[in-house]
């Protein structure tokens, strides 16, 4: 995966599972991530979509797990957040006339979808609860 927002909103979820139904605020969760508080509520923004949080408005507001943590599989978070293949994307067309590169996006594909598939098939098999018992 090319980007951070895996890692991003694990953390934010391993952090609202800890905070065991208190509501935490985005600079609360800003300052363990040690990203700026928009870019978490950019992140809560798209975990409330798919159901994982949950907010209360006003004075000792912030953010919650919407489910438990036994309900939360790693895999759907991971297909929430992903907008790419994990190996990247190959930005070139090769050369037609070569014979490794009139062939070699399809196999890359292959692979990719090989590699993804191992890793949302580890994933599926762990839970929200799962990996935050290793903060214990």
């Amino acid at each position: 995966m090319n980007n951070s927002r895996f890692p991003v909103s694990l953390h934010i979820l391993t952090l609202l599972n800890d905070a065991k139904g208190k509501s935490v605020s985005s600079e609360y969760l800003a300052g363990s991530i040690n990203i700026n508080p928009v870019l978490v509520r950019k992140e809560i923004i798209n975990l409330r979509k798919y159901g994982f949080v949950d907010s209360k408005e006003g004075k000792g507001g912030g953010y919650f797990l919407a489910k438990n943590a036994e309900d939360i599989n790693l895999r759907e978070i991971y297909k929430a957040v992903r907008n790419s293949n994990i190996l990247g994307q190959n930005k070139n067309e090769p050369n037609p006339n070569c014979p490794i590169g009139k062939q070699i996006n399809e196999h890359l594909n292959i692979l990719y979808n090989d590699a993804e598939n191992a890793l949302i098939e580890n994933l599926s098999k762990q839970t929200l609860a799962d990996f935050a018992s290793k903060f214990r």
